[in-house]
């Protein structure tokens, strides 16, 4: 059996201001200690890719666009706008308040929207 990940961790300056963006923008559960729980649609499917070295994890949302606004309404920054991949996925990547940058997948329930 493949192992699974079972664990992420992101990291910015201020722990605290970094933990309130990502539960006002997404409405993950922050704990006192910098713990968070976040559902996951299993299986997690992932990419390796030939590029720079770089991770981005992709959080489901139902609207692209609108979770770019809030994202820079909590002082992150737009890095792409919504775009869609014709026959796969629709996306947006953004920056944190700490530079971490991340994408955003437009979900239907619990699957991505197909363009």
């Amino acid at each position: 059996m493949p192992a699974p990940i079972v664990f992420f961790d992101l990291a910015g300056p201020d722990a605290k201001a970094l933990s309130a963006f990502y539960s006002e923008v997404f409405g993950w559960a922050a704990g006192p200690a910098g713990n968070v729980s976040v559902a996951v649609t299993p299986p997690l499917n992932g990419a390796i890719r030939q590029d720079p070295a770089e991770k981005v994890i992709y959080i489901g949302v139902p609207d692209v666009t609108e979770a770019l606004e809030q994202v820079v309404a909590h002082g992150g920054q737009v890095q792409t706008p919504r775009f869609e991949v014709k026959g796969v996925v629709i996306l947006g990547l953004f920056l944190d308040p700490a530079g971490n940058r991340m994408g955003l997948v437009e979900m239907d329930g619990a699957n991505a929207k197909v363009p």
